[in-house]
C-alpha cells in the first residue's frame, strides 16, 4: 500500500489517477526547488504528471527542465506516496500518485520554461520547512536524516533501498560514503 499525505479519500467522489515524477536535486548541501507563484505561491519539488505511454525518467527530465531549466542526471528513485487532491488548472479531483527520485541538477540550460515557475537554492533543511506538499517535507526531511553533520556529502546512489515505501523510512545502517568535492557542472 503507497502512504497517503494530506487530506484522505472523499467518499462519493471520483478521482482521477495522476501519476508523477519528482525530484530532490542535491549540489552539495543545497537542493533546486521550484516556487510556483501566481494563484499558487508555493515552494515544491521539481517535478509534474507523467504523460501517457512516458516513463517515469523521461517525465522526470522533461518536467525538471520546464520547471527549473537545468538538465540532470543519475536519477535514483526513493519512494512513492499518494495525495488526494483537487487540480483547478485541470478541473479535476486527482489521486496524485508521486514517485520521489534524488538526482544530481547538471547544468542550467535555459530559464524555466513552464510560467509562473522560478529556480530556487535552498540548503536542505529550510527546504524541509517550507515545501508546500507534507510528502514532499518528508521524503527530504528523511534524506536530510542521513546526512546529519553539516560538512557530510552523501553519494546518493549509496542510498539505502529501504527508504522505498517503507514504514519506517530511516534506514537501519548508514550506507553513505564522503565526496572530496562538489559536483562539477560540464
Amino acid at each position: 500500500m503507497i502512504r497517503r499525505f494530506g487530506a484522505p479519500k472523499q467518499r462519493n467522489r471520483a478521482y482521477t489517477p495522476r501519476p508523477g515524477a519528482y525530484a530532490i536535486l542535491l549540489h552539495g548541501r543545497d537542493l533546486l526547488l521550484t516556487h510556483q507563484g501566481g494563484a499558487f505561491d508555493e515552494y515544491q519539488l521539481p517535478g509534474g504528471g507523467i504523460d501517457a505511454g512516458e516513463s517515469p525518467i523521461a517525465a522526470l527530465h522533461r518536467e525538471v527542465m520546464e520547471e527549473t531549466g537545468w538538465s540532470i542526471r543519475n536519477p535514483m528513485r526513493l519512494g512513492t506516496y499518494r495525495r488526494f487532491t483537487f487540480m483547478p488548472e485541470y478541473d479535476l479531483w486527482a489521486e496524485k500518485i508521486c514517485h520521489i527520485y534524488l538526482a544530481v541538477p547538471v547544468r542550467q540550460i535555459c530559464a524555466p520554461i513552464e510560467a509562473d515557475h522560478d529556480a530556487i537554492w535552498s540548503t536542505a533543511r529550510t527546504a524541509a520547512k517550507i515545501l508546500h506538499g507534507p510528502g514532499d517535507r518528508h521524503f527530504v526531511q528523511t534524506y536530510v536524516a542521513t546526512c546529519r553533520s553539516p560538512s557530510h556529502r552523501t553519494d546518493h546512489r549509496q542510498i539505502p533501498v529501504r527508504l522505498q515505501n517503507s514504514p519506517n523510512p530511516r534506514p537501519s545502517r548508514r550506507t553513505t560514503s564522503r565526496l572530496s568535492g562538489r559536483y562539477s557542472f560540464q
